[in-house]
């Protein structure tokens, strides 16, 4: 019943923007870039909405001298709903990113009223001086590069092993970002971020204390195209060699998560264990003429990462720290077909009660039917899984984007 009042919601907010054409202007864009835009008949504001959707398919199996206990499914791995554009002045955008799947909703907890999770982003976003824009609402952290690539650009079916462990996703909070110049090409990118440090779609009161991120990017060669150093592929087949190398530090204060605001809550006693969290991440991204190779490192530490009683004993609950690392190429063999190969190591501490460490294996292959805004993807996973079993999984995709 809460779907479908989500569903008839975003029903009738798309048929009442069709409808008010007496008031603002609409385009019909190509292919890609939204299903319809507004603009508002005295210019102070603007909306484009757009609408996207992955239809897949998983085939996975155990490895144990020979392939064994066979698995498969099909689903709508992602549908998205998004609005963005501006209100009042050009300087003052927002974007709005509703998920209508299954997959997009899950992850309701009864500590936060066992709420779905339908708001993704809901952000504001004002340039108020210069190169300076303070954004303000429910978006994604400058955490892991991986993450913040949008999985409708995703140079693989899906993100890897490192971004499931040690992303810190999404939350509630203020965002400083700014830009300058070093030289007349050498570009520098910083992020401040201070969030609530719960995730996203919080109903209830801050448990512990706040989270606090910075990111500082390095752009040596200039900026890429077509804001291409968060989207997978070389598909701009830059003319010229274009790099970026990104560092980041998370500190989340008292939390109460086991993956710092992601993962399960962990109670006690008395209520919810809190530790102090860290997670630092490392990475670069280059591309060059169809080649396109991205790195990421992480760390994620904790002053007690063992969940205990008040009076002293374990929970059974702990943090998930340890480091991953994730190693991800491609090559546009044409302007259409990409073959791309990734390595990702997590390695968490062996302190942690059956954890083990992991070592996956991919090769993917990609055809860009028109760009990321339809695809069609392909991968093979191998995962050695330490003292598990180990694993082999196949994923295709169909990705569309209006």
């Amino acid at each position: 019943m809460k779907f479908f009042t989500l569903q008839k919601a975003a029903i009738l907010l798309c048929i009442c923007a069709f409808s008010s054409t007496k008031s603002q202007e609409i385009n019909a864009p190509k292919f890609g870039k939204g299903l319809f835009n507004l603009i508002g008949q005295d210019s102070t504001w603007s909306m484009k909405v757009g609408l996207r959707f992955q239809t897949l398919a998983t085939s996975n199996w155990e490895v144990n001298n020979g392939l064994s206990n066979p698995e498969s499914s099909m689903m709508i791995r992602r549908s998205r709903l998004k609005f963005d554009g501006f209100a009042y002045s050009p300087k003052l955008q927002y974007k709005v990113e509703l998920g209508l799947s299954n997959r997009d909703q899950s992850g309701a907890s009864k500590y936060t009223s066992n709420a779905p999770r339908y708001i993704l982003d809901a952000v504001l976003k004002y340039n108020f001086h210069g190169n300076f824009v303070l954004w303000f609402g429910q978006t994604k952290l400058p955490g892991n590069r991986e993450r913040v690539i949008s999985s409708a650009n995703l140079q693989q079916v899906d993100r890897s092993l490192l971004n499931s462990r040690f992303t810190i996703d999404r939350d509630m909070g203020v965002q400083l970002r700014h830009h300058f110049k070093l030289t007349d090409r050498f570009l520098v990118k910083e992020i401040f971020s201070i969030a609530q440090g719960e995730g996203r779609n919080i109903t209830t009161g801050n448990l512990g204390g706040h989270q606090y991120t910075s990111r500082v990017e390095l752009f040596p060669f200039g900026d890429f195209t077509g804001k291409g150093d968060y989207k997978g592929s070389d598909l701009k087949f830059e003319p010229s060699p274009k790099l970026s190398l990104g560092f980041a530090y998370d500190f989340n204060n008292n939390a109460s998560k086991t993956r710092s605001n992601q993962g399960a809550y962990m109670t006690n006693d008395t209520g919810f264990y809190s530790t102090n969290i860290s997670t630092l991440f490392l990475d670069a991204m280059y591309k060059h003429n169809g080649f396109s190779f991205m790195v990421e490192y992480a760390n994620r530490t904790a002053d007690d990462a063992f969940a205990k009683n008040s009076d002293g004993s374990l929970t059974g609950d702990e943090v998930q720290v340890g480091s991953g690392l994730n190693l991800q190429t491609g090559y546009l063999i044409s302007k259409t077909i990409e073959v791309s190969g990734r390595y990702t190591n997590i390695s968490l501490d062996k302190n942690n009660a059956g954890q083990a460490h992991e070592n996956q294996y991919t090769l993917g292959l990609s055809k860009y039917i028109s760009g990321h805004q339809l695809k069609v993807q392909t991968d093979l996973s191998y995962t050695d899984v330490g003292f598990k079993t180990n694993q082999l999984l196949y994923r295709l995709q169909v990705d569309i984007h209006f």
